[in-house]
């Protein structure tokens, strides 16, 4: 034998080259704050008026901002790497809900750490996680029929309520006293002694049975709708966790707080110009677009299995996104201060 002989392959002497992509969505999450506060100090001058320059960096900045769970959705998509990598695509889609999740237990404990170094050394606990888990034998098709089956059943009653929810917001747009008149009729239902319970506990049901889910269809690649359907629902079940620690135990349970308008808009500074509510624009804006896309995804799937031709089930499935995008953003100009009248 040649002792000059070059092997042929070249991992066979260094090994597998480190797949420094699978890291992204960490990487995405580690900056997501950053940008916020960036945004933060080109809205935050003193001047009467921003110039154009000041504009279009800031939405900029936002923009990119909102790329970080899109972009994790792409990584989501790659079959070509582990349950470990998948699932950490599948966490960096839920950064702007965490996020705001992580600022409001840091006021319940009167934490003196920055929330920015909390969130750095969370996001590199689950990047090194996500590099040891191991992979698991089962990573095929599991089977979650039945649960897949009560998830469905469940969301279908919980629509009424989203659908009226979001009415109420879209409501801002023409005034505060129509937002404020269209609620009072709906906590006659949902803020009542029954009413109220019922649907905690079938939230905390969607909740539970989407992070259920969610792990389980993560630990094999699935197709492009499946995954956006995945990943959208893992998006929605922290962002429900973390809207009822909000309501009920930070605002009700602690300081007194009637979670009304003006507490989920961040009066008197709103959205836009406080360093803090300004994680709740990206928050509010990702959860609309997100369940009323994921509802699109279900229907999707139910479309298919009744014998629907797949082709219109998918292009019924991206007007429905379109639409999710465009109520998304109709109800976050009513929280910025926009009128129709």
């Amino acid at each position: 034998m040649n002792a000059f002989a070059q092997p042929r392959d070249r991992n066979a002497v260094i090994g597998p080259r480190f797949d420094y992509l699978a890291l992204a969505p960490a990487a995405a999450a580690v900056c997501y704050p950053f940008l916020l506060r960036a945004f933060h100090a080109v809205i935050d001058t003193q001047a009467a008026t921003l110039s154009p320059l000041a504009i279009v960096a800031a939405i900029l900045i936002l923009a990119v901002a909102f790329v970080v769970p899109f972009l994790a959705i792409a990584l989501a998509c790659r079959s070509d790497v582990d349950p470990g990598a998948r699932r950490l695509a599948y966490a960096g889609v839920a950064t702007p809900t965490l996020f705001v999740f992580l600022g409001v237990v840091q006021a319940l404990i009167h934490s003196p750490i920055p929330d920015e170094l909390v969130w750095c050394v969370l996001w590199l606990a689950i990047a090194i996680w996500s590099q040891t888990a191991g992979n698991p034998a089962a990573a095929t098709q599991p089977a979650v029929e039945r649960w897949r089956i009560l998830h469905g059943m469940t969301a279908a009653v919980l629509c009424l309520y989203v659908a009226f929810h979001l009415a109420n917001h879209l409501f801002r747009l023409i005034g505060p006293d129509a937002h404020a008149a269209v609620m009072k009729i709906g906590r006659v239902v949902y803020r009542s002694d029954v009413g109220e319970p019922l649907l905690v506990a079938a939230m905390l049901f969607q909740t539970g049975t989407g992070l259920f889910l969610a792990w389980r269809w993560s630990a094999a690649p699935q197709g492009s709708h499946r995954t956006f359907q995945v990943a959208s629902g893992a998006y929605l079940s922290l962002y429900i966790l973390g809207h009822m620690n909000s309501v009920f135990i930070y605002a009700r349970g602690f300081f007194g707080i009637p979670t009304d308008w003006n507490f989920a808009i961040g009066a008197p500074t709103g959205l836009i110009h406080d360093a803090w509510n300004i994680r709740l624009l990206p928050h509010y804006a990702l959860g609309v677009f997100f369940v009323l896309s994921h509802l699109a995804s279900g229907l999707r799937v139910v479309l298919i299995a009744h014998g629907v031709d797949r082709r219109a089930a998918n292009r019924l499935w991206g007007a429905g996104v379109a639409i999710s995008a465009v109520v998304s953003v109709a109800i976050i100009a009513g929280m910025c201060g926009v009128r129709i009248s």
